[in-house]
């Protein structure tokens, strides 16, 4: 059996978030990547904890970039809720924004 394919919806976050990647060659691997979300989304990236539990993270762009995601199965949909950088210990930092968005109600 065929898996279902899946369509993938960016929030408004993540589109902004792309538009700002300055790299035309970096957004093209990142915009590669979420296309990949298309089948099999829950196989794909890794299940986030605490306060962003019901979320993934898929890498990006060797390990620099990450995907923010989370999966609506029974809609069959991928919702894009953030991308960035990974930098660990920075305010800019791609999983410190996710969790400032979240408490900020921008993506829930």
């Amino acid at each position: 059996m065929k898996p279902q394919k899946f369509i993938v919806q960016w929030s408004a976050q993540a589109r902004d978030m792309l538009i700002t990647i300055s790299d035309r060659h970096v957004r093209e691997k990142i915009f590669e990547k979420v296309k990949s979300l298309e089948e099999e989304p829950e196989k794909q990236g890794k299940a986030l904890t605490g306060e962003l539990m019901g979320y993934r993270s898929l890498r990006a762009v060797g390990q620099r970039y990450r995907i923010l995601y989370q999966i609506e199965r029974e809609k069959l949909i991928v919702w894009i809720v953030a991308l960035g950088i990974r930098r660990e210990g920075s305010k800019r930092d791609i999983y410190t924004l996710a969790k400032k968005l979240l408490k900020l109600r921008l993506f829930e």
